[in-house]
């Protein structure tokens, strides 16, 4: 069951240019809807869609209802009683949308620039893609102990410039600050094959850059939401299904990528997993140099895609 909330401007069934959707699971992103709501203000044209996947934190949904009670901007809000999982939630927000664009934005993202959405919506104008990954960043100084091993592991393998993601085309594309033509997601929705954590976002730019105009823009958005040294480890772990759903999916994608290969040579070593006691401790050594730290890390996770690929 899924609860509605829409402000009296969304009720009022305007056509906006672009809709901007945000999912969240154990997140606030009352923070990001006070930026997006002062942003299509000034550029005018959008409509914000929110969708809590189950997390059913009645303070975080309240203060949402209340901020868009207040606003002129077109509001809707949604509640899942359960959680649904993260392909379930974007495409359900699709659903939703009324706009030809939609410009999805994980809950832990905030725009870097002023002029995040008139960019987006410049963009759209321009008549120059189908697909608009923006790219993000994260902060430039040391938020904590726990979190510094996942903003150095964004900042070697993710946060890049929008020539340097160019030059690999769908490989570097995520959902946290994508923008798509809808009726791409009509004919190509997110694979709810996908559960927990990782992949999906990377199967589905797989499958589509194929078929449609795909740019690497730099209109980033901040990560915020760093993970703890153990939640990287676990998400890790765990994900090995995921990422053979995504190979299977992609084999020739796959096979031209560092984490495929590295994992391919792991599964043919004799006992490679006695080797994760020792990695995970050097992961969680603190005082170990971060780069020693980011290597085992990366060991790490293809190590246990290695077992499940075998």
């Amino acid at each position: 069951m899924i609860e509605t909330f829409k402000n009296k401007t969304a009720k009022a069934g305007a056509m906006p240019t672009l809709s901007v959707l945000v999912p969240y699971y154990h997140d606030d992103p009352v923070l990001l809807l006070n930026d997006l709501l002062v942003q299509a203000q000034a550029a005018g044209g959008a409509e914000i869609l929110m969708y809590d996947d189950g997390t059913g934190d009645a303070n975080v949904n309240a203060r949402l209802i209340n901020t868009a009670k207040k606003s002129t901007a077109p509001i809707s809000l949604f509640f899942a009683q359960k959680n649904q999982g993260r392909s379930p939630a974007r495409n359900y927000l699709k659903s939703q949308a009324k706009a030809k664009w939609v410009l999805f934005l994980d809950a832990d993202m905030r725009p870097v620039e002023t002029h995040f959405l008139g960019d987006y919506l410049a963009e759209i104008n321009a008549d120059s893609a189908d697909i608009i990954f923006g790219g993000f960043t994260v902060p430039k100084q040391i938020q904590s102990t726990e979190t510094e091993l996942h903003r150095a592991f964004s900042q070697t393998s993710d946060c890049l410039s929008a020539e340097d993601r160019s030059k690999a085309g769908a490989q570097y594309v995520c959902s946290s600050n994508l923008c798509v033509r809808a009726k791409i997601l009509d004919a190509e929705p997110f694979d709810t094959g996908f559960t927990g954590w990782g992949w999906e976002d990377s199967e589905w730019a797989a499958r589509v850059a194929a078929k449609y105009r795909l740019k690497h823009a730099d209109i980033p958005a901040l990560h915020l939401g760093l993970e703890s040294t153990d939640t990287l480890l676990s998400r890790f772990k765990n994900s090995g299904a995921n990422y053979v759903r995504f190979t299977n999916a992609h084999p020739d994608l796959a096979k031209t990528l560092t984490l495929y290969r590295l994992s391919k040579k792991l599964g043919h070593v004799p006992g490679q997993k006695l080797m994760r006691p020792m990695l995970k401790v050097l992961v969680r050594t603190t005082a170990l140099p971060t780069k020693i730290r980011l290597i085992a890390l990366k060991l790490w996770r293809a190590s246990w895609y290695a077992e499940v690929m075998t």
